[in-house]
């Protein structure tokens, strides 16, 4: 990894990149998402502070474990104008992400767990399937469609509401 001297308080964005290990257009991202920020200089150059290396350590290591961008952003933005995320941040915000991470997991086991009930079938329609169609409120009803539309069919008399199947397009959208 290049070190960079003391004395120079700001990085290039190359400079920055090498240093936290994210590419350059996953840099100008975090930037246009306000997850980090740099000055321009008189020739239009982005410069970033020393303390963005943290900056982004932090948002890269909330990735990893799932966080989303717009969570992370909310939480850079709790904190003082310009300060680093601490260790103390860290553990603060990490275990109030615990339980969202928590109930992910749960989503994931149970995902796993039906996953071999689909592999079997192999046409995702199980009366039981999770994966292809969770929280199924309608297949309680029966298989087969079971939303119908009204539609006013002018060929009729008195323009009388005709009902009719819906395309798989009209109600998968």
């Amino acid at each position: 990894m290049p070190q960079i001297p003391e004395k120079i308080h700001e990085l290039t964005v190359g400079q920055l990149a090498a240093r936290s290990g994210a590419a350059v257009s996953a840099l100008h991202f975090y930037e246009s998402k306000g997850l980090i920020s740099s000055r321009r200089t008189s020739g239009n150059q982005r410069r970033f502070s020393r303390d963005t290396l943290r900056r982004v350590a932090f948002v890269r290591a909330a990735q990893r474990v799932g966080i989303p961008l717009a969570t992370i952003r909310e939480a850079l933005a709790e904190l003082p104008e310009g300060r680093t995320p601490t260790e103390e941040d860290w553990a603060r915000l990490s275990e109030s992400w615990r339980s969202e991470l928590d109930e992910r997991i749960k989503q994931l086991n149970r995902l796993r767990d039906h996953l071999t009930d689909c592999i079997g079938c192999g046409c995702l329609s199980l009366d039981t399937c999770v994966l292809s169609n969770p929280d199924d409120v309608f297949g309680e009803r029966g298989t087969g469609s079971r939303l119908l539309v009204e539609r006013r069919d002018p060929a009729t008399k008195g323009g009388r509401a005709r009902r009719g199947r819906r395309s798989q397009t009209e109600c998968c959208d």
